[in-house]
This record gives C-alpha cells, sequence and structure tokens, in this order.
C-alpha cells in the first residue's frame, strides 16, 4: 500500500481507456487493506467507527486529501459509519489515480 500512498494523482485528460483485467488484479493486490472491486469499474470500502462524531471526522480527512490530490471519492456518511467509492469519472473507470487515493485514505484512518 504504501507505495500507492508515495505517488501522486495525475488528472485525467479525457481519451483514455479505463484499466481492466490483470493491470487491476495488479493494482488491487497492492492496495489490499479490504478495498473490492466493482464490476472492474470503480472501488469501494466501508470504514466503521465508534460514532457519528470520528466518522464525520474522517469524512472531513478524506475530503482534504482529495481536494490535495483533485481526485475526489463519492462519500456516503451515516452513523459510526463511512463508505468511500472511487472511479474516474471523465474515463467511467478506474485509472491508477483511484488506487493512489485508496492508499492515501488508508493512512487516514
Amino acid at each position: 500500500m504504501s507505495e500507492l500512498a508515495e505517488k501522486e494523482c495525475v488528472p485525467c485528460e479525457g481519451g483514455v481507456p479505463p484499466l481492466k483485467g490483470q493491470a487491476l488484479a495488479g493494482l488491487l493486490e497492492k492496495l489490499g487493506n479490504g478495498w473490492q472491486l466493482i464490476n472492474e469499474h470503480h472501488l469501494e470500502k466501508g470504514f466503521s467507527f465508534k460514532n457519528f462524531r470520528e466518522a464525520l471526522a474522517f469524512t472531513n480527512k478524506v475530503g482534504e486529501v482529495a481536494e490535495a490530490n483533485k481526485h475526489h471519492p463519492d462519500i456516503y456518511l451515516a452513523w459510526g459509519r463511512v463508505k468511500i467509492t472511487l472511479w474516474t469519472h471523465k474515463m467511467d473507470g478506474l485509472s491508477e489515480s483511484d488506487f493512489v487515493l485508496a492508499a492515501k485514505i488508508d493512512r487516514l484512518k
């Protein structure tokens, strides 16, 4: 994971196909930590917390990392739970930057 977390997110300019197959499997293996690959289209992971305040604080940290990397996940916040969903919207699929941001998010917990 740390190898991915050390990388920078690269803005997608469009016109680039999303990653598929073995490329995704290799990045998912490097990422680990409970992230799930959904239909070769997006990454998801749920995080648990003691209460709403902790979940909200984590959500705010994720927002700061997302802004710093100019790569923005979908975030679901509930009492004691946060679910992160990542994909590159411009390519309607996954890029290496999604895995990079996922690794950076893991460092926050």
